[in-house]
């Protein structure tokens, strides 16, 4: 007789799809395992995207995606508004810079409203001009998107798997899945860590999704790397940029977009370039050269100011233009790959389609009274009073007036408050997707060794290991 399955559901990667998965099935009463090959949630893809809340208003109309990124968006802003995720309303303005580009306004505005979304319309070169003047020369007119935003990709992932391990979701990180295997009405998952059994086994591998799929005994879509490098500049450009700025899309890429950031800097990217290494996210110098040069015809006075940092993540392309999503009720599995770009807008989307699907084949889906727990994540974002600048936060607990990385303005409160979190990090990279330390201007090299001394003492863990595993 075969074991009984510990657990019911298996999600195999803690991305944003997996995270807002497992947060979605704690609704019910079911025994769940998020498996996470890396040492954080969010840590893989999706900490490095382009953080642009999407309307799908450029999607490929009747497509998954599009249909899941216009519901993830709603959904999104919501979560945003309840949980504290920084997000701000800033809108879009998809730039024309030659005839051919002007020409295509239309046609892409005529897409958006197959796509249900109604509210994009063409402005002319003075009215452009006008809502971003610090634009380079030569700009013909733009499609403005009011609806496209920017918000903070780390935030929404870290609530989504913060829900979901308070509701008693359980959190494996660090733990590769290597194969899987049927066992009778059971999955067997063999992992770095020794495996455990599920009843259902999800994946939302990213970038290794189409491996997971192998193993489950599918195939159907190959997921080819695809990097994306980004500069991000100075707090002091800000002022420079008011809308995300978009570059007419082509068959392969959004393109290269101009950004300001929830945390006060502006981004420039993403490169597009394929690969076949899933671990490589070094930037190159030929990237950077062209996002740059770029750069220098879309906000020449950009390249004026310093840059800050520079990264590059790497999408979960594949051969297929929609998402790759998939429900095999008989075999007790399902699988959410080729989850590109718009992953983190589609995310609680994906999480419901992939709910309803899991219901339809048999899952048995019984509400746990009570709800979700309520929380509230740490303020990323500048649009909002930071605990710094906090007067009453600070007379109650001067912990929050003790500035520890100055660059971010990131006090002694913060830090201790993540290091005792539900989901604390487990190096300094998770430090700083949880309160911005280390990623100013000194990129750690003032703050770094009194950060690491911190999380240490907080954490119990060994500083100089910590200070060996920073990325």
């Amino acid at each position: 007789m075969s074991t009984p399955a510990a657990y019911d559901v298996a999600i195999v990667g803690a991305g944003d799809v997996g995270t807002a998965l497992a947060r979605e099935l704690a609704r019910f009463e079911l025994r769940i395992a998020l498996v996470e090959a890396g040492r954080d949630v969010g840590a893989g893809t999706s900490k490095a995207n382009t953080a642009i809340l999407h309307t799908g208003f450029d999607a490929k109309p009747g497509s998954l995606e599009a249909r899941l990124v216009a519901r993830g968006h709603g959904l999104l802003l919501a979560y945003g508004e309840q949980v504290g995720v920084p997000i701000e309303r800033t809108g879009a303005l998809l730039v024309a810079w030659d005839a051919e580009q002007l020409a295509r306004l239309e046609p892409i505005r005529a897409t958006a409203e197959r796509n249900g979304y109604a509210r994009a319309r063409v402005v002319g070169a003075d009215e452009l001009r006008g809502l971003e003047p610090h634009l380079g020369a030569g700009a013909l007119g733009a499609l403005a998107v009011p609806d496209e935003h920017i918000v903070c990709p780390w935030t929404p992932p870290l609530a989504f798997a913060t829900q979901a391990v308070l509701a008693g979701v359980d959190l494996r990180r660090s733990e590769r899945v290597t194969g899987l295997a049927r066992a009778g009405d059971a999955w067997e998952v063999r992992t770095s860590r020794g495996g455990l059994r599920a009843r259902w086994v999800v994946n939302a591998a990213g970038l290794r999704s189409d491996e997971v799929h192998a193993m489950a005994g599918h195939g159907g879509f190959t997921v080819t790397p695809r990097r994306g490098e980004l500069i991000v500049f100075d707090k002091l450009s800000r002022p420079l940029v008011s809308h995300v700025v978009l570059p007419v899309p082509t068959a392969t890429t959004k393109g290269v977009l101009v950004a300001p950031t929830v945390y006060g800097n502006v981004m420039l990217g993403p490169t597009a370039t394929d690969q076949r290494d899933k671990d490589d996210t070094s930037a190159t110098a030929a990237g950077l050269a062209s996002l740059r040069a770029q750069g220098l015809r879309i906000l020449p006075t950009l390249l004026e100011h310093e840059v800050t940092a520079i990264y590059a993540g790497l999408r979960a392309a594949t051969e297929h233009a929609d998402y790759q999503l998939e429900v095999h009720g008989g075999e007790g599995y399902a699988c959410a790959g080729g989850i590109r770009s718009t992953g983190l807008t589609g995310a609680m989307a994906i999480a419901e389609w992939l709910r309803d699907g899991l219901d339809a084949a048999g899952l048995v889906l019984r509400e746990r009274p009570g709800g979700l727990p309520e929380i509230r994540m740490p303020n990323l974002g500048e649009a909002t009073m930071r605990p710094f600048a906090d007067a009453e936060r600070i007379a109650a607990d001067p912990a929050y007036g003790e500035v520890v990385c100055f660059c971010e303005r990131v006090t002694r409160g913060e830090l201790r408050d993540a290091a005792r979190s539900t989901v604390p990090p487990a190096d300094l990279d998770g430090l700083r997707r949880r309160t911005r330390a280390l990623m100013g201007r000194c990129q750690g090299f003032a703050c770094g060794a009194r950060v690491a001394a911190v999380l240490a003492q907080d954490t119990g863990q060994d500083v100089g290991a910590l200070w060996e595993r920073r990325s």
